[in-house]
């Protein structure tokens, strides 16, 4: 069974920055699509950076330039670089993991807040 455990998450000022992380219990190579999601009290999950297994990265246009996603495959730990940190950025992130057969593994997330 596939885990994901993600950390990093806090309180900051705005302008701050965080470094969120996910530790998976498996090889990243068995994954097809790594990524980092959010959400806020009654929304929906939304996608906030995915990176391919040819270190592909795409971003959500609220986030781009800001944040970076990356992998060390030698500690099966995928990253999320966030700068320039917004009260709107405020939400629960969430690691996802996709295999080429698509299924899905989810972090259990980890709180962000960002104070004005």
């Amino acid at each position: 069974q596939v885990q994901l455990v993600d950390s990093g998450g806090g309180l900051v000022q705005s302008g701050g920055s965080l470094r969120l992380s996910c530790v998976a219990s498996t090889s990243l190579d068995r994954f097809s699509i790594l990524g980092w999601y959010r959400q806020v009290p009654g929304q929906n999950r939304q996608v906030v950076a995915q990176i391919m297994p040819d270190e592909t990265a795409i971003y959500a246009n609220s986030v781009e330039g800001r944040f970076t996603i990356s992998t060390n495959n030698a500690k099966n730990t995928v990253y999320l670089q966030m700068n320039s940190l917004k009260p709107d950025d405020t939400a629960v992130y969430f690691c996802n993991a996709q295999t080429m057969r698509l299924v899905t593994y989810w972090g259990q997330g980890t709180q962000v807040t960002v104070s004005s």
